[in-house]
C-alpha cells in the first residue's frame, strides 16, 4: 500500500506532463500562429493581391510619420521610465523592512487598477485649468498647455510602465551578493564607488531587459495615447484601430499590425545578440 501510493503519483505527474506538452503547442497554434497567419493574408490579399498594403507604409508620407512619432514617444518614455524605476526598485530591495513594504505597496497597487481609470485620472490631472495647470500658474508658467499633447502621453504611458519595469530590476538586485559589497567597502572602497564600480554593472541585465519589455510595450500602447492625446497624437496602434474599424480599410490595418510585430521581433532578436535570453527574462 506504502508503494502503490508514489507509484500512482507518478503516473499522475506524468499524464499530467504528456497533457501539457501536447496542450502548450496547441493553445500556441490556435491563440497565436493561427491568427497572425489570418492578418498576414489579409495584408496581402486585402483589398487585391500584392503587397500594395506594404507598399503605402513604406512610401507614404503619413504612415513614415506616424511610425517616427511612435519611436520618439516609445524612446522618451522609456528613457523616463528606466530610471525612476531603477531608483525605486534599488530603494525597494536595500531599503529597510518598513520602507520596502511601503515600495510594494506603490508598485502592485497600480496593477489593480485599470489601464482606463489611470488614463482618465491623468486627464483630470493634467486638463487645462486642472490640478497641473494650477500648479504652473502658481510657479509664474501661465498659459503653459498641460493637457491633449505629447507629454501628456509620456506622462500616462510612464505611469503604467514603471511597475512593469521595477520586476526585472530587482528580481537581478536580489541576486547580487552582498557580502562582495561589504568585502569593496572593508578594502576602502567608498559607498558611491561601490555602486557606480560594483553594484550597477551587476545589476545591468536587469536593467538590458527592463529597457527591452519597457519599448516593446510602449510600441503596443493604443488607451494612454487615444484618451491622453485627443486624437491629437496618434500613435501605431491607434492607427492600426482607426484603419480597420473606422475607415473598414481591413488590410492596411493588418499590414501596419504586421510591420509593428516584425518590429518588436527585430527588438528582441537585436536583444538576444546583446545579452543571453536567460538574462533577458531575468534567470
Amino acid at each position: 500500500m506504502m508503494q502503490a501510493r508514489p507509484t500512482a503519483i507518478r503516473r499522475f505527474a506524468g499524464t499530467g506532463s504528456l497533457v501539457m506538452l501536447w496542450a502548450l503547442p496547441a493553445i500556441l497554434v490556435f491563440a497565436y500562429v493561427l491568427p497572425f497567419a489570418g492578418v498576414t493574408l489579409w495584408s496581402a490579399t486585402r483589398p487585391e493581391l500584392g503587397f500594395e498594403n506594404y507598399v503605402r507604409i513604406l512610401t507614404g508620407a503619413d504612415f513614415q510619420a506616424i511610425f517616427l512619432r511612435t519611436a520618439w514617444v516609445c524612446l522618451v518614455s522609456t528613457a523616463i521610465t528606466i530610471p525612476i524605476a531603477y531608483l525605486l526598485a534599488y530603494y525597494w530591495v536595500m531599503g529597510s523592512a518598513t520602507r520596502s513594504r511601503l515600495v510594494e505597496i506603490c508598485i502592485f497597487i497600480p496593477f489593480w487598477i485599470s489601464v482606463l481609470v489611470r488614463a482618465f485620472g491623468w486627464v483630470v490631472i493634467l486638463r487645462n485649468n486642472g490640478l497641473a495647470s494650477d500648479v504652473a500658474n502658481a510657479f509664474g508658467f501661465s498659459g503653459l498647455s498641460t493637457g491633449r499633447n505629447v507629454w501628456s502621453v509620456i506622462t500616462g504611458m510612464v505611469h503604467f510602465m514603471v511597475p512593469f519595469a521595477i520586476l526585472p530590476m530587482a528580481s537581478v538586485m536580489r541576486k547580487i551578493d552582498r557580502r562582495v559589497l561589504l568585502a569593496a567597502l572593508g578594502l576602502g572602497c567608498r559607498p558611491l564607488g561601490v555602486f557606480w564600480r560594483i553594484y550597477l554593472p551587476m545589476s545591468m541585465p536587469g536593467v538590458f531587459s527592463a529597457l527591452a519589455m519597457t519599448f516593446i510595450f510602449s510600441l503596443g500602447f493604443f488607451v494612454t495615447p487615444m484618451i491622453l492625446g485627443g486624437g491629437r497624437v496618434v500613435l501605431t496602434a491607434e492607427t492600426v484601430f482607426v484603419q480597420m474599424f473606422q475607415t473598414a480599410n481591413w488590410g492596411l490595418g493588418a499590414a501596419l499590425g504586421v510591420v509593428l510585430l516584425v518590429v518588436v521581433f527585430a527588438i528582441l532578436w537585436l536583444s538576444q545578440r546583446v545579452m543571453r535570453i536567460e538574462q533577458l527574462m531575468s534567470r
